[in-house]
């Protein structure tokens, strides 16, 4: 039987390795960096723009690391030294809507 008639039989395709770029990036926490509620410059870097924690992949932590991190992140929102949400956005207002423009009368 040809190779042409036979449509269940596929071509292997071989898996081309990934282009990454041989620059190798800083890890994010140094080793004298100690992982703390109290140090807010080390923990915004780990959070969203939203306030979310970001993921061990994007952050390219160890797992222990990952772990001191979130747990430092918790404790910095329930002692108010990181917001728990970022809505600035949202509430922003560029002009006042009809509601709030005009006073409100009550008809008798």
């Amino acid at each position: 039987m040809d190779k042409s008639k036979r449509p269940f039989l596929k071509k292997k395709r071989s898996f081309l390795k990934s282009k990454r770029s041989f620059r190798r990036r800083l890890p994010p926490i140094q080793p004298g960096d100690r992982i703390d509620y109290r140090n807010i410059s080390l923990i915004s870097r780990f959070i969203s723009e939203q306030g979310k924690i970001l993921s061990r992949r994007v952050n390219r932590l160890t797992l222990k690391q990952q772990r001191l991190i979130t747990i430092a992140i918790k404790q910095a929102r329930i002692l108010s030294l990181l917001p728990f949400r970022n809505n600035e956005k949202q509430f922003k207002r560029t002009r006042p809507t009809a509601r709030t423009t005009g006073l409100r009368t009550r008809k008798k």
